[in-house]
């Protein structure tokens, strides 16, 4: 049923996310890169996972310039700029790379998640949903101890595209309240389910503060593809820059926790640092 209904999702999202995304986002300024890593690190119903970005626009149609700068997220004075296309990449010196996981935080698999992270002194970003952190608010302020990003994914994980604005503003403020309440500081960046955006969420998202992020690399391990096919996927679009897409919650991510078991070890061996963009305001 999950398999069914994405497939429809990813449908209504190809057509209805291209509509919203209909110009270029300013590149931001670069900052210096950090050493790898950073500091150490019975279940809701699941938000529907995640669709392929791809499905919205062809990618080579969608890629935009890199995201900049690295470190923790910092609360700073100033105004978000209304974008019009999601940033996909990060820009930095070196071989960086940036490790998103989407629709948690879930007992089953977040744990499992973090203490892979920690155990290779990495950073990652989590995008979780409002509805999942009500119950599981001790995974957020573990995120925050061990210095990962925290974003917002909506309250419930709808298709935003399909939405009055009304109940747009919603899923996102709710959700970045909660966020500041249970991590400490209201999220910077917002990442639309299924990759279907609209002027509404971009100028929604503004309005809080966030900005939107995408993805370069998508595993597709919503799909359960195999833990070594989700391998596989990441270490073929490894590259400088690349933002990976994979999931903690919304179905069995099992898979997923075994591929990143592998491929993290893998991508620092090859001597990419694992790090999370910086915000910089204007």
């Amino acid at each position: 049923m999950l398999s069914r209904r994405k497939a429809l999702l990813v449908g209504s999202a190809a057509v209805l996310g291209a509509a919203g995304a209909a110009g270029t986002a300013r590149l931001l300024g670069a900052g210096p890169t950090p050493p790898p890593g950073g500091p150490s690190a019975s279940p809701s119903a699941s938000p529907a996972a995640g669709s392929p970005q791809a499905g919205a626009l062809r990618r080579s149609a969608y890629r935009l310039q890199p995201i900049a700068g690295y470190g923790p997220l910092r609360s700073a004075p100033g105004r978000t700029l209304v974008r019009h296309e999601p940033f996909l990449r990060v820009a930095g010196r070196g071989p960086t790379m940036v490790l998103t996981f989407d629709d948690g935080p879930d007992p089953r698999y977040t744990p499992h998640v973090l203490r892979t992270l920690k155990a290779h002194d990495v950073r990652a970003m989590f995008f979780v949903c409002g509805s999942m952190v009500v119950e599981h608010k001790d995974m957020l302020r573990k995120m925050a101890d061990e210095g990962h990003i925290v974003g917002n994914h909506t309250w419930s994980h709808p298709l935003l595209t399909r939405l009055r604005r009304s109940a747009i503003r919603s899923e996102m403020e709710r959700t970045s309240e909660i966020i500041e309440k249970t991590y400490g500081e209201r999220p910077g960046w917002f990442r639309a389910p299924y990759g279907a955006w609209n002027r509404a969420v971009f100028e929604f998202g503004a309005e809080l503060g966030m900005e939107p992020l995408g993805w370069t690399v998508d595993t597709l391990d919503w799909q359960e593809p195999g833990a070594r096919t989700i391998e596989r996927r990441v270490m073929k679009g490894a590259a400088p820059g690349v933002v990976v897409l994979a999931h903690d919650a919304g179905g069995d991510r099992s898979q997923s926790i075994r591929a990143l078991r592998d491929y993290l070890p893998r991508l620092l061996d090859s001597g990419y640092h694992l790090t999370v963009p910086r915000r910089q305001f204007t």
